[in-house]
């Protein structure tokens, strides 16, 4: 497939300061990183010490997909359920000093707020501990959020639904959020969870799930994975969950997608981007923010998919949960239109 010209590369990061904001709603939490270096095992289990050198704190799950796009120059509103605790404070601390606003934040004084603590050393992770819930949100909550987004959806560009299935998306949700974006003519892009009803996500403009949450979609709406390949995977998505825009995330062998809403759609395939792998962390929060910017910047699928692609292709050099600025974005796009 030929690459994203220059001129086009240009045109489309060009408007991406300028464009209205763009709505982020799902998980939102904490990621903590904490390295050091193991020198013994324990005297009392047989587990290693570490000696701890260095602790750090980001903005995890859906947040991290604000962080990306201010970064790359989107302005971005977050929408999110945290709990009524300390880490809710840090929480808006971080946002905070990203640049980002806090008013989309909702207080679920039931829940914790997410976080989550790698245990590393420069080679490998140890272990990672988990505070969180997954339980469904309450009803009060729900309709919160819900209100948050119906107050931002006028002055936004977009919907990204960035779901990691702790329990936020509920049908209800989902099918509030998508009703306000079709009503008011913006675009809004879901990245699937792994355990979520594909149904929830009918009527949206893009879906994008990696290879596994593709079949297991599929798998769930009737049929055989098996038996198909990523073309009718794609066509079945779509056709189903009336769905225009199809992203399927391959991993190495890059990307799969069709937009039925072209003259002529098929399947079209974008190799990946990525030439170093180092740790794939916040790569699917990377390549949604790309396509979500691509397109309200006016591109075509295609043309966002080659952003997304390039984009992720910089955050899996990186350590933890990355984000992409524009002239990272730049350099690797000019260094893979070299390759290519």
């Amino acid at each position: 497939m030929q690459m994203l010209p220059e001129i086009r590369f240009q045109e489309l990061v060009g408007k991406f300061s300028t464009m209205d904001p763009i709505v982020i709603v799902g998980d939102v939490g904490i990621d903590k990183y904490t390295t050091g270096e193991v020198k013994r095992i324990s005297p009392e289990a047989p587990v290693p010490v570490l000696a701890v050198s260095k602790e750090w704190e980001k903005l995890g799950l859906a947040a991290n997909i604000g962080h990306n796009l201010k970064t790359l120059g989107v302005e971005s509103t977050i929408c999110g359920v945290v709990g009524d605790d300390v880490r809710a404070s840090r929480m808006e601390t971080l946002l905070e000093e990203c640049g980002l606003n806090i008013w989309g934040l909702v207080r679920d004084i039931e829940r914790p707020t997410t976080f989550k603590e790698r245990i590393t050393t420069d080679t490998q992770q140890i272990c990672r501990i988990d505070y969180e819930s997954q339980e469904p949100l309450n009803p009060t909550i729900e309709g919160k959020v819900i209100d948050r987004v119906g107050e931002f959806i006028g002055n936004h560009s977009a919907i990204i639904l960035e779901d990691y299935a702790k329990g936020m998306s509920s049908e209800k949700l989902c099918q509030n959020l998508i009703s306000l974006a079709n009503e008011n003519n913006k675009l809004i892009c879901v990245d699937p969870g792994k355990s979520t009803p594909p149904k929830f996500y009918t009527g949206a403009s893009l879906l994008k799930p990696n290879l596994k949450e593709a079949r297991l979609m599929v798998e769930y709406l009737g049929y055989t994975y098996q038996k198909k390949n990523v073309e009718e995977m794609a066509e079945i998505l779509s056709d189903k969950l009336n769905i225009d825009k199809i992203v399927i995330t391959l991993g190495a062998e890059g990307m799969a997608m069709i937009d039925r809403k072209e003259s002529n759609p098929k399947i079209t395939v974008i190799p990946t981007a990525a030439q170093e792998v180092y740790d794939v962390s916040g790569a699917g929060d990377t390549t949604i923010s790309l396509l979500a910017a691509g397109l309200v910047a006016g591109g075509t699928l295609a043309e966002a998919g080659w952003l997304g692609n390039c984009g992720a292709g910089v955050v899996v050099a990186k350590k933890g949960t990355a984000t992409v600025n524009l002239q990272e974005l730049t350099v690797y796009y000019r260094r893979l239109q070299e390759l290519l």
